[in-house]
């Protein structure tokens, strides 16, 4: 009782010191509950806006919240007077430690949440990527998934998707279908191009606005070739393709304008005795 009595200004001050910085403390602590919630508030509107996935939202907005959380209750504690130099130290070493056991995953993820939040292809686009042409079938966390022509289905990491090039043949409204055809030395390029220019304004798939193209491109070996260009809706990018070509042969054919094929001269020499 006398070391109380001796030292009770003292424990009244300790104690006065310590509720204030607790008052300190808990107000910080119920301000920033209140700051984050509004925080993640706008965050979710924000994400809701710029169309992100609906899968995605609820794991970042909790991702978030959790890093808020966290960084809110540090500070907290330092107030308390609570040495947190080691525990940080800790938590970092146990971070880099995991982090570096999953860098691939960890990159593969980070790539499919910024693949969700761009959007540079959407399901359903046809993409050429990492050396694959194909149909998006659907974009997850870690990978997507693409479903090749010939039907072969293509899983590729988001981590070099979202780092590496593409190209997305989906995402304008029409594309230019390009053919290159062959016509004999001797023939008449007029007519060839008059028979092409025919061939496509007959076309409805064919858009007449930019208007067909046919030029002679270049004085081949075997051939004078004419390059002949046209714009369609990506949908009738095939069946225009393949239907100009069976068309332009069946009419070269029948207008008497030749289609080459390489061709070599042997000329061969008697030796007299």
């Amino acid at each position: 009782m006398n070391f109380i009595t001796d030292n009770l200004d003292t424990i009244k001050q300790m104690i006065v010191e310590n509720g204030i910085k607790l008052l300190y403390a808990v107000s910080v602590l119920l301000i920033g509950l209140w700051i984050i919630k509004m925080i993640m508030k706008g965050l979710n509107r924000i994400m809701s806006k710029r169309h992100i996935d609906a899968s995605l939202i609820p794991f970042l907005s909790s991702m978030a919240n959790i890093l808020l959380k966290v960084l809110l209750v540090i500070t907290v504690l330092s107030m308390l007077g609570i040495e947190m130099t080691s525990f940080i130290a800790i938590l970092g070493a146990a971070g880099l430690a995991v982090g570096l056991a999953l860098s691939g995953t960890l990159q593969n993820f980070a790539g499919g949440v910024m693949i969700l939040i761009f959007r540079p292809f959407n399901v359903g686009d046809l993409i050429d990527a990492q050396g694959y042409l194909g149909v998006v079938k659907e974009i997850q966390i870690f990978i997507t998934i693409l479903t090749t022509p010939d039907n072969k289905t293509i899983i590729i990491p988001n981590g070099p998707l979202a780092n590496g090039s593409l190209t997305n043949f989906s995402t304008q409204d029409t594309r230019r279908v390009d053919w290159t055809f062959g016509i004999a030395y001797g023939d008449k390029t007029e007519d060839a191009q008059a028979i092409l220019i025919e061939l496509m304004s007959a076309d409805e798939r064919i858009l007449k606005d930019p208007a067909p193209f046919v030029g002679v491109s270049a004085l081949a070996d075997s051939s004078v070739n004419l390059t002949t260009r046209a714009w369609v809706s990506p949908e009738n990018y095939w069946p225009v393709f393949f239907d100009m070509n069976q068309k332009v042969y069946n009419q070269f054919n029948t207008k008497g304008i030749n289609i080459p094929f390489p061709q070599m001269d042997v000329h061969m020499h008697s030796k007299s005795n």
